[in-house]
């Protein structure tokens, strides 16, 4: 049997101590539309077919029983890391922005392939890139 196609990625998480804070950042600084809140996941719109789950730190090691069937436990320590992809006209307004709201680039990137990537932290130390292309040489099918 040959292999079934992947069609990309459909979401990605963190782990947060204090759901509040992460809901204020993702939101306020951010300005992703939170789609989902409950006790122990918040999702947020994070473009057309792309959810980011932010869940609460030691909340979701169990299974959890839904009607659709059983969601398995998972759980993760220490910071972790994602990006979002922005226009390379929007690296400016993004290091203004940041800036204005209080938020430090940890640092900038530029990468081999002609992209750059500016780092930041959200409220529980996770680590947030937003990435202007290219970075990787699937970003344009003629690499």
């Amino acid at each position: 049997m040959s292999r079934p196609m992947i069609d990309g990625i459909l979401e990605t998480s963190v782990y947060v101590d204090d759901m509040d804070a992460a809901h204020a950042f993702y939101s306020r600084v951010l300005g992703l539309k939170r789609m989902v809140s409950g006790d122990r996941l918040y999702a947020y719109d994070a473009g057309p077919a792309q959810a980011l789950l932010i869940f609460h730190r030691g909340h979701t090691g169990e299974d959890v029983e839904t009607e659709g069937g059983v969601v398995p436990g998972h759980d993760s320590t220490g910071p972790s890391h994602f990006a979002f992809r922005i226009a390379e006209d929007q690296l400016q307004p993004w290091r203004s922005y940041l800036k204005e709201q209080g938020v430090d680039i940890i640092s900038e990137v530029t990468w081999p392939a002609g992209g750059t990537s500016l780092y930041f932290h959200d409220p529980d130390g996770n680590v947030l890139e937003l990435a202007a292309a290219p970075l990787w040489p699937n970003f344009y099918p003629e690499f």
